[in-house]
């Protein structure tokens, strides 16, 4: 009855094409023009501390972090929240 509903629930992040384009888990991968900074925050690693900054993209509306941690090549951008449709 519901399996519309659940195929829509499905449905992929709407990512414009700039954001499509991030390299995402990779440290010192670029992001695009349109990413507006927000706050940043420190957090504690095994490794040390990192710094993970927010930004929205103006186009599409999704919310990204960047983690920089000079001991883990494996962090940098991650999608946090999709636009608001």
């Amino acid at each position: 009855m519901n399996d519309s509903n659940h195929a829509h629930d499905l449905k992929p992040l709407a990512l414009c094409e700039p954001c499509a384009g991030i390299q995402r888990n990779w440290r010192r991968a670029p992001g695009h023009a349109e990413l507006v900074q927000g706050a940043n925050r420190k957090e504690q690693r095994e490794s040390g501390q990192a710094t993970i900054t927010s930004y929205r993209c103006d186009r599409c509306g999704t919310a990204w972090e960047y983690e920089n941690n000079k001991a883990n090549q494996h962090v940098g951008w991650s999608v946090v929240g999709a636009a608001k449709g």
